[in-house]
């Protein structure tokens, strides 16, 4: 097998870590986006490194949200070039990790909490007038006036995926509240609302043992998309079987996510077993966002269920993902045991959902490997700083830019939320559980995982 490792490498994990405080005092004064465009060279530590990432990341949803919801935009391009004329769609998904940030920076002293729970009220007032089908958001809205924006022409209606990661950190939200303060008592009541005006049952396209990604008033089920693992998906039934108003019962998981059964697979790609059969990406895993997504609140640590132990589905795909970079294979420049990381991200070729295989092109997606702190801590650390190390060809005002290739020399100053959104959360996940510790403590929750046959063993 070769190996790709570029002789950077050794600057890279060789970042000098030294105090400065009077810099430290001077950094205060700025706005986060000013901080990340100083770039320090030099933090006291690992610690104080990992602050500064989480800080500049979650920023993409403080500084850089949509001025009228407070919500997460669905991209933002520092060369002010938008194709498509979106600079003001709001991604209800990207949005969720977005929250899931705000509790992070309230915690770790970012901002205020009076600030984050004054955002967190707009927020969801604005969730509460926005369009929503049964309950469910759209995959997009229009900023300035919370109405659908099409994802397609006949995905012009509820989006059930979108609206799951959005209200599992809406439920982190929950339970992070004081009940015993005035307005976060008044925030624990809307957050409740929406939860329970989200009807799960009617996403069964008329009682199948089987959740449905889309409904449209217009083209009902015409999509058409059965949610069936292995992918992104599963806190979508999750929060169904959960659901205290609008519940689904423990066949449509069974039946539906876990294919009465043929969700499993013996698959062992590097020795590691994913357990998942991973769709359309079988024999090494599909796309790191996989690992990402479901889990900002879904504690995979010691999770099973009679297929599958989610501590090997997630923490293996990660590592395949390193292994095979490290491999190789492709001989693209850079890869290696400092760059790795293959997710959907923007891409040579457009958009592209990277994995290994035959959807490596040679880009590396920065969250990737960021996002995947949780479960490989050493070989995300060497990547993040190697990828510092890289300075401002991959650095602007919201972090890293979406990604990146050594091989052809590219990388655009472009961010989608849902990669740059998700990094501050899975990080936190990683050095506190902070987000897993209280999703888990939702009551619903812990109901919804039994009456699905989960086990938690710690």
């Amino acid at each position: 097998m070769k190996k790709t490792i570029l002789k950077s490498a050794a600057l890279a994990l060789a970042v000098v870590f030294v105090g400065c405080s009077a810099k430290t005092e001077k950094a205060a004064e700025l706005t986060i986006a000013q901080q990340a465009e100083q770039r320090p060279e030099q933090f006291e530590n690992d610690s104080v490194f990992l602050d500064f990432i989480q800080k500049v990341h979650f920023n993409y949803m403080w500084e850089g949200a949509d001025s009228t919801s407070g919500l997460a935009k669905e991209r933002i391009h520092l060369d002010n070039h938008y194709p498509e004329n979106d600079q003001n769609t709001i991604t209800i998904g990207g949005s969720g990790f977005g929250v899931a940030g705000l509790i992070v920076a309230m915690d770790r002293g970012f901002i205020t909490r009076e600030a984050g729970v004054e955002r967190l009220h707009k927020i969801a007032d604005y969730l509460t007038k926005a369009d929503r089908f049964h309950g469910v958001w759209p995959h997009w809205l229009d900023g300035p006036t919370g109405k659908v924006k099409p994802f397609g022409k006949k995905d012009n209606g509820g989006d059930l995926v979108e609206s799951a990661f959005l209200m599992q950190t809406l439920l982190c939200v929950r339970q992070y509240m004081d009940a015993n303060v005035e307005t976060e008592k008044a925030l624990i009541d809307k957050i409740n609302k929406l939860w329970n005006e989200m009807e799960f049952d009617w996403y069964r396209n008329g009682g199948k043992n089987v959740l449905y990604w889309h409904w449209s008033p217009e083209y009902e089920w015409e999509m058409n998309f059965p949610l069936e693992g292995y992918n992104e998906c599963l806190m979508a039934y999750i929060l169904g079987a959960s659901s205290p108003t609008h519940g689904i019962p423990a066949e449509c998981f069974h039946e539906g996510w876990a294919r009465s059964g043929g969700i499993k697979t013996d698959v062992k790609p590097y020795g590691l077993p994913l357990d998942a059969k991973h769709n359309g990406a079988e024999a090494m895993g599909g796309p790191l966002f996989w690992a990402h997504y479901s889990y900002i609140g879904l504690d995979p640590r010691g999770l099973k269920d009679q297929y599958v132990d989610y501590w090997n589905v997630t923490r293996n795909h990660a590592m395949v993902d390193y292994k095979y970079c490290v491999e190789n294979p492709k001989n693209f420049v850079g890869y290696g045991e400092n760059c790795w990381g293959l997710t959907a991200s923007y891409s040579t070729k457009g958009y592209a959902a990277h994995c290994p295989d035959d959807n490596d092109c040679g880009v590396i997606t920065p969250t990737a490997a960021l996002s995947s702190f949780p479960y490989t801590p050493e070989e995300s650390m060497r990547a993040l700083k190697y990828f510092y190390s890289k300075g401002e060809w991959i650095w602007g005002k919201y972090g890293f830019y979406d990604a990146f290739s050594e091989t052809d020399n590219w990388t655009v100053p472009r961010y989608l939320a849902i990669d740059q959104l998700t990094i501050a959360p899975m990080i936190e996940n990683y050095r506190t559980g902070l987000l897993w510790n209280l999703f888990m403590s939702c009551p619903e929750i812990q109901a919804g995982l039994a009456k699905l046959g989960f086990t938690i063993t710690k």
